[in-house]
């Protein structure tokens, strides 16, 4: 039998391109940005019910990628996470407002940035801020019981105020009391400003005097004012704080030698004065308005906060007592994220979902789209503490639920933000039941964070 020779191999044909997702067109010229202005959230929650787990969304004739599945979270954040940078449009943005900071920088400035201040967020020193937190509660509580009874409170400043008093203590050891509500006004009208970016082509310049820009350039200078008086006394005092501001100032360039700049303080300062009490008071006026619309829940949790505290005030070591308190933070951070998304840039082409992802190709995570997924969460719209339980946990994607993002650039506050919110939850419900004032209306609003649209006014109930 004559064996037969195959012919020589031709040259291989290159592998099938893989194409784009699908998505919406829009606009012929604006693309997606007059239903971004118009609802952001409903914008996003639309195209992945109609185009799926990764879409792309035009911008101006840009695309940009949403994506809403657990697994592609893990690809980006985690397994594949030095492929996606920060977001260059996004941070610029944000640059503007804080400068260059840990949530702005990329690469290894961020890591040593991260190494630098990762210590003034270990669990022994978070421990030691709970009397703190309880005191600031504390002395909350007790202005409030000399509030006359049917007196709205407007619970999102109330919130605001008391978590901006801590993290200037905690972190600055300075007492903002004083400055809280100009500086909240100051934070909310940056914050605004940065979405207004965010969904606008062609933003007059700061100088110019529009009513924003006024607003804004107000804001920076209250900020800029405070910030830059907190660094003046401290240097002038020599005092040696054992805190974030204190560590940032002994801190020194291991080629150089040199310590940062005031300007580098203030840049750091900025953003960890805004990011550890914005989240945490945000996430507490979302669980507040909650708990008064589901009595059921408020009535477990008051139960379990009698039964545990008798009416004092709780330290940290009453936490692990207060299971239920916890799981009633962590639905209401699943149903309002603070941090409802997250923007990466991609560095080169990838591959998600079958789909490519060209390179340098602005993706968005949103982070919203999978916590209110019926494929991971059973009655996704329905406030269930419970579904927290280790039961009911068991067999989730870990990356369905990212209050705090994940990965290496996972939120470097959160253990901070938690133990907070647990300790002024308890100890709010120890001795009051909020009721939101009938009628009043409340609407998500992105404005950086996830706020509520129209503040909270509450009434308390003495219990």
């Amino acid at each position: 039998m004559t064996q037969t020779t195959a012919a020589p191999s031709q040259t291989p044909l290159a592998p099938q391109r893989l194409p784009l997702p699908p998505g919406p067109r829009g606009h012929w010229l604006w693309g997606m940005l007059p239903d971004l202005r118009r609802d952001l959230l409903g914008m996003y929650r639309d195209v992945a019910r109609q185009y799926g787990d990764v879409a792309r969304v035009p911008f101006m004739g840009v695309n940009t990628y949403a994506v809403s599945h657990p697994d592609h979270f893990k690809h980006i954040l985690q397994d594949n996470n030095r492929n996606y940078r920060r977001n260059t449009f996004f941070n610029a943005i944000v640059k503007e407002m804080l400068g260059l900071n840990l949530f702005t920088a990329d690469g290894d400035e961020w890591l040593s940035r991260r190494r630098l201040m990762q210590p003034a967020f270990h669990r022994q020193r978070i421990a030691g801020f709970a009397g703190l937190m309880t005191e600031c509660t504390g002395e909350m509580l007790e202005r409030w019981e000399r509030v006359p009874a049917g007196q709205a409170l407007a619970m999102d400043q109330e919130m605001m105020a008391l978590t901006l008093r801590i993290a200037g203590r905690a972190l600055f050891s300075v007492d903002l009391s004083r400055e809280s509500s100009a500086l909240g006004d100051a934070f909310t009208d940056l914050s605004e400003y940065v979405n207004y970016r965010f969904g606008q082509p062609f933003p007059p310049p700061r100088w110019v005097p529009t009513r924003r820009n006024r607003l804004t350039n107000r804001a920076a200078a209250t900020i800029d004012r405070t910030i830059a008086a907190m660094i003046r006394e401290r240097r002038a005092s020599g005092a040696d704080q054992p805190d974030l501001l204190g560590m940032l100032m002994q801190a020194r360039d291991a080629d150089t030698g040199q310590g940062m700049t005031d300007a580098e303080l203030h840049n750091e300062i900025g953003t960890m004065m805004f990011a550890g009490h914005e989240t945490t008071a945000t996430a507490l006026t979302w669980t507040f308005y909650l708990l008064s619309q589901n009595p059921d829940v408020e009535r477990r949790l008051h139960a379990e906060v009698d039964a545990a505290l008798g009416g004092r005030i709780p330290t940290m070591a009453d936490l692990p007592n207060l299971p239920y308190a916890r799981r009633v933070i962590d639905e209401a951070l699943r149903l309002y994220p603070p941090a409802w998304g997250v923007t990466r840039q991609s560095v080169d082409e990838d591959e998600l979902g079958g789909y490519r992802i060209p390179a340098d190709a602005s993706v968005s995570l949103i982070i919203i789209n999978v916590h209110h997924d019926p494929r991971f969460w059973e009655e996704p719209e329905r406030f269930d503490p419970d579904r927290f339980t280790p039961e009911r946990a068991d067999g989730r994607p870990a990356f369905a639920y990212l209050p705090f993002g994940a990965g290496p650039r996972l939120c470097i506050g959160n253990q901070f933000a938690l133990t907070e919110a647990h300790l002024v939850l308890a100890a709010v419900a120890a001795r009051f039941a909020l009721r939101l004032v009938p009628g009043h209306p409340v609407r998500p609003n992105p404005i950086f964070v996830l706020r509520t649209s129209d503040g909270l006014p509450m009434t308390l109930v003495r219990r």
